[in-house]
């Protein structure tokens, strides 16, 4: 699909990779862009830097009446939605202490966002043939987050609600897109300053180097444009995913070395909340 004077929805829009996605999406030619985000004064402050072809909205994906209202309200106001980026995120550092609610939170924001977007935009989509789902996963979700039991296990599912949507809506028009990246320059690199050994290189995601949203954005906007499901704007990626497809046990090895290196002895143990975009 190309972007050109299509209607695109980006959530999460007020920073980091949905800030970038709408400023290229509005390069990229399309018609009208709407920039929704939990802290509304952002999402209308990028949307007013966009300009006239740009809106701002307040929005908890996490309300699934809300998203299906932003749904509506834009199909009356500015017409069919070509492209729904569900994006928004953030995480928390923690094991299996975390508690129920914590659980429950990022589950809501991280998996049943991307099915309440999928509830609202599909109908509308499949009636006209065409449409396509953008879903903001990451590289956690094709390998793990250490140092995240509750963000590996949310886009793990994030990837595989994806892969759902892509094999059982294809034939309906449908095309799906799961963006699953490293360490990107968003407010993520903040929550490291108070851990010197990762201070500002990205933490566990940051070995292959850290990107910039835009290069992100155009990504998968590339994606978008093929119509190729995996998004890996960092391409060791691939490489990392087939090796643990190839060999588990020699992949979860690895990956607990990995952890001491990082770590010490207290990979899961770090204290905190860390924005993830």
């Amino acid at each position: 699909m190309e972007i050109n004077n299509r209607i695109v929805v980006v959530t999460g829009g007020g920073s980091g990779i949905g800030e970038a996605l709408a400023e290229r999406s509005i390069a990229g030619g399309a018609r009208h862009v709407v920039v929704a985000d939990l802290a509304a004064d952002r999402a209308a402050a990028v949307a007013e830097r966009l300009g006239e072809r740009a809106s701002g909205v307040g929005l908890d994906v996490a309300d699934e009446a809300a998203v299906k209202a932003l749904v509506n309200a834009t199909i009356d106001a500015h017409g069919a939605i070509d492209l729904f980026v569900s994006n928004a995120g953030y995480g928390k550092r923690g094991g299996v202490e975390l508690s129920n609610a914590d659980f429950e939170r990022m589950w809501q924001v991280h998996t049943m966002a991307h099915v309440y977007a999928a509830r609202a935009v599909l109908p509308s989509m499949i009636e006209r043939g065409e449409g396509y789902l953008l879903n903001t996963a990451s590289a956690a979700g094709l390998l793990t987050q250490m140092d995240s039991v509750i963000y590996a296990v949310t886009k793990h599912a994030a990837v595989a609600l994806a892969e759902w949507l892509a094999i059982n809506h294809h034939h309906q028009g449908i095309r799906v897109s799961v963006l699953c990246p490293q360490a990107v320059a968003t407010n993520i690199l903040a929550s490291f300053d108070d851990d010197d050994a990762v201070k500002g290189a990205g933490g566990q995601a940051g070995g292959d180097g850290v990107l910039s949203a835009t290069v992100v954005a155009d990504a998968c906007l590339d994606a978008v444009a093929n119509e190729r499901f995996l998004v890996l704007p960092h391409p060791e990626v691939a490489t990392y995913f087939e090796r643990k497809a190839t060999d588990y046990d020699r992949w979860l090895n690895g990956m607990r070395r990995y952890a001491l290196r990082l770590w010490g002895d207290s990979p899961a143990g770090l204290p905190g909340d860390w924005l993830v975009r």
